[in-house]
């Protein structure tokens, strides 16, 4: 019976898998907008503008330079997630199949 506690465990890190790849997609989003908007901003202002000294484009960047490591950090949880619950699932497999196993044993 110990294998239900370990597929619950396995339950919760899918739950909170699921959560990060929520996260991971809103986070992709905003960073798609800020990318646009870089490109929208530094088209308005002309070629002959100083983006490097603009605060609003710098702010920007900044912005970015955050998502973007943002997504290398969800995406490193995601994968640990997704190898405890592959090793969780083989540990329930391997409890079912021997529990199966001792009871046809006894039987």
């Amino acid at each position: 019976m110990s294998f239900l506690a370990v597929d619950s465990q396995k339950q919760l890190f899918i739950l909170q898998r699921n959560q990060l790849q929520y996260e991971q997609t809103l986070v992709m989003n905003e960073a798609n907008w800020v990318s646009k908007e870089m490109g929208y901003y530094a088209n308005e202002m002309g070629e002959d503008a100083d983006l490097d000294n603009d605060p609003y484009y710098i702010q920007l960047q900044q912005t970015e330079e955050y998502l973007e490591s943002r997504q290398d950090t969800l995406d490193s949880q995601i994968q640990l997630l997704d190898n405890e619950i592959s090793s969780l699932k083989t540990l329930v497999n391997n409890n079912i199949k021997n529990s199966c196993g001792l009871n046809l044993i006894g039987s």
